[in-house]
């Protein structure tokens, strides 16, 4: 495609407006695009629709908030590869901007010592796979951990409904799971009343059928925490977005042999031990700082005690 001829203050101008050249017909000498040119498609483009328009936005919406957005473009050349959204992917991605422009995002970082859980599952792990015919893997260590600490902070288990935040009584974490349409979020219902297997039986079924298309709708709903764990790809630590209408969401990272500093006998000395960080986004319309850092550090103590049983 030939390039656009302009003059240059209708380059500068339509730069300024976020108004694509290529879609500007020009009236000048040529075809050239002029500043009037430009000036008369961006009015074109933010002329109002006849139909009447809501002087606020519906409880619980964005408004005409997003449709105002301009997104910078870049146009498409020869030999670029074009993959549409998938219905999947769409969602995914207009739940994500709508959560960051939701909820003030803050984030909170803790590094724990897994020592004691690593000493658990090699002691448990071959009668586990035995038993149950699949690996157990930390994960359900962790969401045990976060089940303990958000009955401690139960702030953190919260949704925002309209004008208000509800706390609720029961737990359901969310598990998020990487599949080949993109990433779902599998709910384990009534977490606080499994056991260890209990957590481990019900991620390892939701994650099977999420990613064999056998999960129900229902079964992606009505969590009250989210859990991300990216897995084993050097992975240290990273910031998840909110899964709305929640407040938090922890994401984990690899366990790794890190030198850290112990004490033996009074004394400071340095060991290695598995360490795994941990980073917690919360939303901080609803939760400050206290309660975020409280609750994350809630959820490293529980894992560096090793108070667990299958």
């Amino acid at each position: 495609m030939p390039p656009v001829r302009a003059t240059p203050v209708a380059r500068r101008l339509a730069e300024d407006l976020g108004v694509e050249l290529d879609r500007v017909p020009g009236s000048g000498a040529g075809g050239r695009v002029t500043k009037a040119d430009v000036e008369a498609t961006a009015q074109s483009v933010r002329a109002p629709s006849s139909a009447p328009r809501s002087s606020a936005p519906a409880p619980g919406t964005l408004g005409e908030f997003l449709r105002d957005l301009r997104v910078p473009t870049h146009r498409i050349r020869e030999g670029d590869q074009v993959v549409p959204f998938s219905g999947v992917r769409r969602r995914i991605a207009e739940h994500m901007v709508v959560s960051k422009i939701v909820s003030p995002h803050v984030g909170a970082v803790a590094r724990v010592d897994l020592q004691r859980v690593v000493a658990i599952r090699e002691r448990v792990k071959a009668d586990f796979r035995d038993t149950h015919g699949f690996g157990l893997t930390y994960l359900p260590f962790v969401v045990q951990a976060v089940v303990r600490a958000l009955r401690e902070f139960p702030r953190m288990n919260a949704t925002v409904v309209g004008q208000s935040i509800v706390e609720h009584s029961e737990i359901h974490v969310g598990v998020a799971v990487e599949t080949e349409r993109g990433l779902l979020v599998p709910v384990v219902r009534h977490a606080d009343r499994l056991s260890l297997s209990g957590i481990a039986e019900a991620i390892q079924d939701l994650a099977e059928r999420a990613r064999t298309r056998q999960i129900g709708a229902d079964e992606l709903a009505g969590g009250t925490f989210t859990l991300s764990n990216p897995g084993r790809r050097g992975n240290l630590y990273g910031f998840a977005v909110i899964n709305q209408p929640q407040v938090g969401i922890l994401r984990t990272g690899e366990v790794r042999k890190t030198p850290v500093v112990v004490e033996r006998e009074g004394e400071d000395a340095i060991a290695i031990r598995p360490v795994m960080h941990l980073a917690l986004s919360y939303d901080h319309r609803i939760i400050d700082g206290v309660t975020g850092n409280g609750f994350l550090f809630a959820v490293g103590k529980q894992l560096e005690s090793g108070d667990f049983e299958l």
